[in-house]
This record gives C-alpha cells, structure tokens and sequence, in this order.
C-alpha cells in the first residue's frame, strides 16, 4: 500500500480519539480552560452522562472576536509566551482540546472579553467550522458539546451507562475543584442531585474546608495536616489517620502544580509512608499538592495530561514520605479504632438499636406486650450475654490507683480480662489496650531504633537450631542472609531443605526460632528487587516485633500493665501494631453517659 497523506478530518477524529476518551475528558478540557481564563466561579451542566450535552460556563476573561476565531484551529493556543514547552504554568498548553471535540461533537462557544462592546458566538459540528456572530452574554465564556462521538458512531458503543459516565464526570470536577478552592463550582445533572462547593479563603484552613466539603466530615475529622520542602520543591496537604482507611488506592488525590495527576511515583510513597500503620488490604485516603519548578517536572508525557515525569524523581518520593511519616509520627496516638457512633452502639443493648423493647425474640407479635414476663426475660437475657466476659484475670480495684497514672493520656491500669485486654482509666474514660498489638509496636520502634543507632544485639544459642525448609525457601534464606543478620538473625545453609540458626535478636529473649524463620521465609517468598531494601529490612522488623511481644493469653501483674500503658506512652505511632490493627481504643466519659442515656 502507497504512503499517503490523511485528509485534515481524519487527523482531527485521530488527535481527538487521544484527548477525548469519555464525556469526562471533555469536561476536563473546558473546566481546565475555565481555570486558566481565571475564573472564580465555574458551572457544569450534563445530560445523559455527558453524551447528550454538556456544558460548562464560566466567569473568566473570555475571548475577544479574533482569538476566537483561532481557538478552534488545531495547536492554537493562548498559553505559550513561546516554545518553551518546560515553562507550563498553565493547566492546559497543547491547543488541541477545542478542535479535538469540535471533530466528534457538535460545539457550540459563546464568549465575551471586556474588550469587546458585545459576545460572540461560533458553531463546529463534526470539524466543520462555522461562521461567527454576535451574541448576547456577560463577560466570560459558555461552552457547549452535544451529541458527544456523533461524528465518530464507533466510539459510542465503547460508553458506559449515563450514570457510569457521569460518575466518571462527577470525580473529575471532584480533583480540580480539590485542586483550586479559591474557585467556586457547580455540578448538575440529570442523574444525581446537584453539587455545589462556594470558593474559600486561601492557606490551609480553606483548602482543609474544600477537601472535607467533597471528601466528607469524616475525612475532616481524622485529618492530618503534613508538609516538607527542599530544593525549592514543596509538599504539603492533608493525610487521613489511620483510623480512616479505603479497599482500594482511589482515595488518594495528587496534584503536582495544581494539575490532578495519577503518578505511579508519588502513589508508591504514598505506600511506603504508610508501610508501617496499615495491613496490606487497606489503604490511605491523603491529598498531597506537590508544588516545584515547571522546568523540573514534564507534564507532556501524555495528551490528557494526567501522567507526569519528574526530572528528580527521588527527591520527590522522599519528601512526601518525610512529610506523611512526620504528620503520622505527630499523631502517633492517634488510634486506628476510635470509636465513634459505630463502637459506642455495639455497647448498646439490642433493644436501643432499633428492636422492639416489648417484643421478645420468641414471642409473636399479637401477643408482644411491654409488662409481659418473657419480653422482660428475653431483654434481660440479651443484655446480660453482652456483657458476661468471665472474671477478670488480674483485678486491682480494690487499690485506688495513683492520681498521677489517672492524669497521663492512657490513665492507670484497673483489670485484664480474657487474658489478652488491659482495662484502664483516665481522667475522661476508659481504654480497651489489646496487650499483644501494642508491645508488638513498642518491639518494632526498638528494632527499628537500634538498626539506626548501632545494630540490634544479637544472642547466641548454645545449641543452633535446625529448621527444615523447601529448597527454594531455603536458597532465599541463603541470599538475604546479610540483609538479615543486621537484625541478629544469623542463619545459614544446612545441607538440602534446612537452615540452621545460630544467633537471634537479644532483644527478643526467648523465641521459637524456628517458627520466626518459616514466618521470614514466608514473607521473602512475595519480595522481588523492585522492592526497596528499606522496605524489605522493615518487613523483617515487623516479623521479628511480632514474635517478640506478649502473646495474648498471657497473664500479667498489675505492675506489668501499667509498665506497657507507660512504654506505649513513650512509643512513636503507639496506635496501631505494625500489621495496621489497633492497640486501643478510647471510650470517653461522654460516650459512656451515652449509653445509659445521661446525654
């Protein structure tokens, strides 16, 4: 087949099959045009999930009469002073996105600049351009697409429903209203109730109002604001504890120089910060503004310009881990399980949530009556089974404790029970401590503390252990075995399918060596060299820290509660074990008074 050249509308269908993927996409690329024209108030209107028509109306400088005219021409653009394509400070620079939708939709632009006496207006359906006439609007611009893929019939079919694609709409107007707080927006459409987010005061009170407007009081509440700069690159935002959590990675909003971007880069430092607090199945909700020189950064690595490429990569990843790592170190108290609504109704007898107080489970209903002996019976009983945990195992109620212990923020040790729950009170509540979580982390800050300072210490057996180990487990072993003697696990090869263990951590006393091994070995078994060596160290430390601590059954002294209330105390990030669960939760006094009804 002969080289030839592509008529002009082809090219056109083929440069918007890159920009324009979705309704969403299209509401992108104006919204973005909204913001650079310097727009303080932005407004979004859709139908049938943006296929049918969307339009996007705003408040900014407009477009006289000539520019217009050009900024429907493919690469016209008003946001290059030159060629410089490294000095974007813009959200938009490639002018292709009006031309592009134009090609595939029926675009209708009405403008006005304070220049001009009077707007204009200019049609282009399928890449036809029309002609240009005056108008009837207020400074600005209103841009309107209707009939989205008409020109291009094959692309609709790869559509979701309306209400899929205005979802995928309603996120993206969510991330640049996220982005710019000091500008107003307004979302409506047929399928869900009309959103609207006034524009704030700058700084960080405003933006914290933005995120908790779109993100939610839940989000505010467990807020934590975070922050690092370095070479003229700057990190700052807001990270949630880790109380509030998602099962998937779509709660983390980045934005580098003001553009919402999805970077493989900054979502693994995200992780990493966060290594230490959260089990593998969870993740964080943060939104992190990354601000640095437009030279340093390329944001034209792909047309939607949702991708970025960083020029120093690694200063980047370390300054957003440094900023999460302090905040969460900040609020290291901060419990994984605060109790909430949720924690204080499972206090509650059943009755008060939401069943008939009259009524017993086995009666039926014509003969529920509130005076009825077995609906008395029947409450009673399920009261009584919610609160009958056995005796305690270590009781000191009988000692009235310290005034002193009752000040300090996890109060004085009162009972354990189960043999795995210390009972403690404050001078506001009580805390549920769950023993083994706890020491756990209390072990892991040591190791971890000691691998920076000076080693961890190291025991040897007077008889090696021998821990027999597939051949494979085995070869991992055998090649991690430096990496693992920084923590006192000397191991090395003993014949096939075993190890033998010659010296364990000091710090861990007396250990079922063999059962930290397989447990080691287990974990090596998932690591690959993509992973950082930090990250694999830390894997060991938490490994280790588990088979450290107190177990649960364990019975302790008085002395000995008060001794781990005291060290968790001391402990960075004491609210969460290093696998993420919580080491305590916290009934206020105002939650108790609750559940009997005094508030």
């Amino acid at each position: 087949m002969p080289v030839r050249q592509l008529p002009p509308a082809v090219v056109n269908r083929i440069a918007a099959g890159e920009v324009v993927e979705r309704p969403a996409s299209v509401v992108k690329e104006l919204v973005e045009n909204a913001i650079d024209a310097g727009a303080h108030r932005i407004d979004v209107l859709t139908e049938g999930g943006g296929q049918r028509r969307i339009t996007v109306t705003d408040d900014g400088a407009g477009m006289s009469r000539a520019d217009l005219a050009l900024a429907v021409e493919r690469h016209a653009t008003s946001k290059l002073d030159d060629e410089d394509l490294l000095g974007i400070h813009t959200m938009g620079f490639r002018g292709e996105a009006l031309p592009s939708i134009g090609a595939v939709a029926r675009l209708i632009l009405t403008t006005r600049h304070a220049s001009e006496p009077h707007g204009w207006t200019l049609t282009v359906a399928g890449g036809a351009k029309g002609t240009l006439a005056p108008a009837a609007i207020a400074r600005g611009t209103s841009v309107e697409a209707a009939d989205l893929f008409y020109a291009t019939p094959a692309r609709l079919k790869f559509l979701k429903t309306d209400r899929t694609e205005a979802e995928a709409i309603r996120e993206t107007v969510r991330r640049l209203a996220m982005a710019r707080p000091d500008i107003a927006f307004t979302l409506a459409g047929e399928e869900r109730a009309p959103l609207s987010w006034p524009a704030v005061l700058p700084g960080a009170a405003g933006r914290l109002t933005r995120l908790g407007d779109i993100l939610g009081p839940e989000f505010r509440a467990h807020a934590i604001e975070v922050g690092a700069e370095r070479d003229g690159a700057v990190v700052e935002g807001y990270a949630a504890a880790p109380a509030l959590t998602r099962a998937n990675a779509l709660g983390q909003y980045l934005f580098v120089n003001g553009r919402p971007v999805r970077d493989r880069l900054m979502l693994g430092a995200v992780r990493g910060a966060y290594a230490d607090y959260l089990p593998r199945d969870r993740h964080p909700v943060v939104a992190l503004f990354v601000t640095l020189d437009p030279h340093e950064v390329d944001v034209n690595v792909h047309p939607a310009k949702t991708e970025v490429r960083f020029r120093n990569a690694g200063l980047i990843r370390a300054l957003i881990v440094h900023a999460l790592k302090d905040g969460l170190a900040r609020e290291g108290r901060r419990s994984a399980a605060e109790p909430g609504d949720a924690a204080v109704m499972a206090f509650r007898p059943q009755g008060a949530r939401g069943w008939d107080w009259r009524r017993s489970p086995a009666a039926p209903p014509q003969a529920a009556s509130f005076a009825t002996a077995p609906a008395a019976a029947g409450f009673a009983e399920a009261v009584q089974d919610r609160f009958d945990v056995g005796a305690p195992a270590a009781d000191i109620r009988m000692e009235p404790p310290a005034q002193e212990l009752i000040e300090r923020p996890l109060g004085a040790a009162r009972a354990q029970i189960h043999d795995t729950y210390i009972l403690s009170q404050t001078r506001d509540g009580l805390v549920i401590v769950d023993q083994h979580a706890a020491h756990e982390r209390i072990v892991y800050e040591r190791i971890k503390a000691a691998l920076a300072e000076t080693g961890v210490a190291r025991q040897i057996l007077l008889i090696p252990e021998i821990v027999e180990l597939d051949d494979a487990l085995v070869e991992r072993m055998a090649a991690r075995a430096d990496e693992l003697a920084q923590f006192g696990v000397v191991v090395e090869a003993f014949g096939p399918g075993a190890v033998m263990v010659r010296e364990t951590p000091a710090l861990l006393g007396e250990i079922n060596a063999a059962a930290l091994i397989r447990n080691l070995a287990e974990h090596m078994a998932e690591w690959d060299e993509a992973l950082p060596l930090e990250r694999r160290l830390m894997h060991v430390a938490a490994t280790m820290a588990c088979h450290g601590s107190v177990r649960a059954g364990r019975r302790l002294k008085p002395d000995e509660m008060n001794a781990l209330l005291r060290e968790m105390e001391a402990t960075p990030n004491s609210g969460q074990c290093n696998h993420g669960r919580p080491t305590y939760v916290e009934l206020r006094l105002s939650d108790i008074e609750r559940l009997f009804a005094r508030r």
